[in-house]
C-alpha cells in the first residue's frame, strides 16, 4: 500500500471511481490552488532563504471557501535575525492589501515560529499549548509558500524524533504503527476538544455555533487523518525486512513526510480506496457528508448565521440543525470506517489505549 502523491489526488480518484460529483469538494480544491498560487506570486520574493512561509487551516487542506481566513507563520530554521520580524510585518501588510484578514492577535499564527521548540519540546512542561498546536498542525494541515527548505527540514526533524524515540533497544524496529506519534495526535484531538469548552466559557456566544460545526467535522477529519497516517505506516512496512534500526527509521520518516505533503481528505480517501473500495457505503457516507459541510461553509448567509447564532436560538435555527445533522452523519460514517471494516483491529489495539 502506498500514497503516490504524483498521481491524481486520492479524493478525486475516489470521486470518479464511485461516480460522485462532490461539487463543493472540487470547487474548494480549485479555490485553494488559485489562492496558493496567488500567495506564491505575491510573497515568495519576501521570504528569506532560511525561513518558510507556512499556511494552515482550510487553505492547506485544499478546503478553502469564500469565508475562510488564512492562518500563517514565518517558520525560522536558523539563527535569530532582527530582519525576520520585519519580514512578518511585510507579509502581514501584503496579505492585508490582498484583502486577507490577519490571524487573531496573540494566537498561534501571524508571526514567527522557531524550529528549536517544535523539534525539541515534545511533551513535558515546556511543550505549551501553542507549541503543540503549531507542531501538530505542521504535520496535519500545512503548506509552504515559496522556499520550502526550512519547512522540509523541520517536518523531517520532528518526524525523526517521533520515530527514533520509539526504538527502545538495538534490535527494535520502526516498521510498525508509530505509537509516540499516534499518542500525540490523540492528545492534540483531546486538546482541541478541551480548548473548545474553554473558548465557550471565555468568549461566551461569540462564534460558538461555527466552532461547534468545525469541531464536529473539519477538526474530527484532522484527527482521523492523523490516526490513518499511523495505520498506513504500519501497513506500508508490514513484513518489511529489517536492516539497521536507524536506517529503517529513515524510510519510515520519509514515508510519513510524504503524507504530510497531502491533505486529510486525501489520506482518508486513500484508506477508503485501498481498504473498503469505491463502491463501499462508507465512501459515500463520509464524502457526501463532507461535501455538504463545505457547501455550508461556502454559503455566506449560512456561515454568517453560524457566526452570530446564540446558544438559546440553536434548537429553532434551521442552519444550525442542518450543521448538527451533518456532524451526526459524519460521526456515524467515521465510526463505520474505524470499527466496522478492516481497521477494526487497528482501532481496538491502538485507538483505545
Amino acid at each position: 500500500m502506498s500514497l503516490a502523491v504524483d498521481l491524481p489526488a486520492p479524493v478525486l480518484q475516489l470521486r470518479d471511481a464511485c461516480g460522485a460529483e462532490w461539487p463543493n469538494i472540487t470547487a474548494s480544491r480549485e479555490r485553494s490552488a488559485a489562492k496558493l498560487e496567488a500567495l506564491r506570486v505575491h510573497l515568495t520574493a519576501a521570504v528569506p532563504q532560511d525561513t518558510t512561509l507556512v499556511v494552515f487551516g482550510s487553505l492547506a487542506r485544499n478546503e478553502f471557501t469564500a469565508g475562510s481566513d488564512v492562518d500563517w507563520t514565518l517558520l525560522v530554521d536558523g539563527a535569530a535575525n532582527p530582519e525576520h520580524w520585519d519580514t512578518t510585518q511585510r507579509i502581514r501588510a501584503k496579505l492585508g492589501s490582498l484583502g486577507i484578514n490577519a490571524p487573531t492577535a496573540g494566537g498561534a499564527f501571524g508571526s514567527l515560529t522557531f524550529s528549536h521548540d517544535l523539534i525539541h519540546k515534545i511533551g513535558g512542561d515546556d511543550d505549551t499549548n501553542q507549541n503543540t498546536t503549531q507542531r501538530l498542525l505542521l504535520l496535519l494541515e500545512s503548506a509552504c509558500i515559496g522556499p520550502g527548505r526550512a519547512y522540509e527540514h523541520v517536518v523531517e526533524s520532528i518526524l525523526t524524533r517521533y520515530i527514533e524515540e520509539d526504538l527502545l533497544s538495538p534490535n527494535d524496529t520502526p516498521f510498525r504503527v508509530p505509537r509516540f506519534l499516534l499518542n500525540d495526535f490523540a492528545r492534540y484531538w483531546r486538546t482541541m476538544a478541551v480548548d473548545f469548552a474553554h473558548k465557550r466559557r471565555v468568549r461566551q456566544a461569540d462564534k460558538w455555533a461555527l466552532r461547534t460545526t468545525k469541531l464536529r467535522l473539519s477538526r474530527k477529519l484532522l484527527y482521523s487523518a492523523g490516526l490513518l497516517s499511523c495505520y498506513l505506516c504500519g501497513e506500508q512496512f508490514r513484513g518489511a525486512r529489517r536492516s539497521n534500526p536507524y536506517h529503517d527509521a529513515r524510510q519510515v520518516t520519509q514515508f510519513l513526510a510524504q503524507l504530510v505533503r497531502t491533505t486529510p481528505l486525501d489520506i482518508v480517501a486513500r484508506v477508503v480506496l485501498d481498504s473498503f473500495g469505491e463502491t463501499s457505503v462508507v465512501a459515500r457516507a463520509i464524502f457526501d457528508t463532507y461535501d455538504e459541510f463545505l457547501g455550508v461553509m461556502n454559503d455566506a448567509a449560512k456561515r454568517e448565521t453560524l457566526k452570530r447564532l446564540r446558544p438559546e436560538e440553536a434548537d429553532s435555527n434551521a442552519v444550525f440543525q442542518e450543521a448538527r445533522q451533518l456532524g451526526t452523519q459524519f460521526h456515524d460514517a467515521l465510526t463505520r470506517l474505524f470499527f466496522e471494516g478492516p481497521l477494526r483491529e487497528f482501532t481496538i489495539r491502538y485507538g483505545v489505549f
